[in-house]
């Protein structure tokens, strides 16, 4: 689907541009560019702007296909970036992935996204009230996504702190939960958020060195923010595995603990009934010479050392936490 085309002159949007031939004609000049925006395009809707922008064919595919690893890519005088978008689910508790493809040429950007996060007709609006960064060509569009992009990683962070502390709560309470399948599902989620930043460091990385032709001078510093950015994301991104490894260790602790305390009760419990198993099993058997069989009081006698032992038995496995 395109979203939208537009062409853009000394960082001014021109007539609102109806088909992608129009916004082409406009573009002669060296501060003039296009601004195409697709969302999960048919490959029927893709072919037109890859014969108007001349696209690579192996972009192209990377593109129509999706589910693939951030990264940079130059094919002759057009960049190709990658970039893997996220929002955080709460009530799932899932990480949502989706891609942006940016193709940038020194007279046009294409950007293809897939998925919901990280919507871009914001970006378009708050570009075109800066025409003084959009002057700057197809190189304010790239920073302008790139930065869109990882500002949206935050949010996901700040959501899965938030389920991390919960979990933290649930291993050390006193309700004795095994939240086990719960801590799986988050590094899972850490670790699937952790393939799809730390790749685009070195992407963002050469922009920010100005490894990258192509690159206006006046946004190429600009880069290094969103690299400052990046870099701090996967910095809490490692801290949250590394913490969610603690907890893992953590909740088996406490389960091996729980697992012993079970153990000593059962086992007080079963020292406390062996007693009285024993006397009655022993005058159970119906043997003719037995003490206390003839005396009047020995029921009394028999039934009273149970109670008596038992008790104290109780008192001193309560005495020492076993109860």
């Amino acid at each position: 689907m395109i979203i939208d085309v537009a062409a853009y002159r000394g960082g001014e949007r021109c007539e609102d541009v109806v088909s992608l031939d129009r916004a082409l004609d406009v573009t002669e000049g060296e501060d003039a560019f296009v601004w195409l925006g697709l969302h999960e395009p048919t490959a029927e809707e893709f072919d037109v702007a890859c014969r108007r922008f001349d696209l690579h064919e192996l972009a192209v595919e990377d593109a129509i296909k999706a589910h693939q690893r951030p990264k940079l890519e130059i094919y002759g005088d057009t960049l190709s970036v990658v970039l893997k978008t996220a929002r955080y689910l709460d009530e799932e508790e899932e990480v949502e992935f989706g891609e942006i493809f940016l193709f940038v040429g020194h007279a046009f950007v294409v950007a293809v996204r897939h998925g919901e996060a990280s919507g871009l007709a914001g970006v378009r609006r708050d570009l075109e009230a800066r025409p003084d960064r959009l002057a700057c060509g197809p190189s304010a569009v790239l920073h302008a996504i790139l930065d869109r992009v990882v500002d949206d990683y935050v949010p996901v962070l700040e959501g899965i702190d938030n389920d991390i502390e919960e979990v933290e709560q649930q291993v050390f309470s006193r309700a004795g939960r095994n939240p086990v399948e719960r801590i799986y599902n988050l590094k899972r989620e850490v670790l699937d958020f952790h393939r799809a930043t730390v790749p685009l460091m070195d992407a963002v990385a050469r922009l920010a060195e100005g490894k990258v032709a192509g690159v206006h001078a006046t946004i190429q510093p600009y880069f290094r923010d969103v690299h400052d950015h990046l870099v701090r994301v996967t910095e809490r991104v490692v801290v949250d595995r590394d913490l969610l490894n603690s907890v893992l260790e953590a909740n088996l602790t406490q389960v091996g603990l729980r697992q012993n305390e079970d153990m000593r009760k059962i086992s007080a419990w079963v020292a406390i009934g062996v007693v009285p198993t024993l006397l009655a099993g022993i005058y159970g058997m119906n043997l003719e010479n037995m003490p206390l069989l003839d005396h009047s009081a020995a029921f009394p006698m028999v039934v009273g050392t149970m109670v008596v032992v038992a008790v104290c038995l109780f008192l001193l496995f309560r005495r020492r936490d076993w109860l």
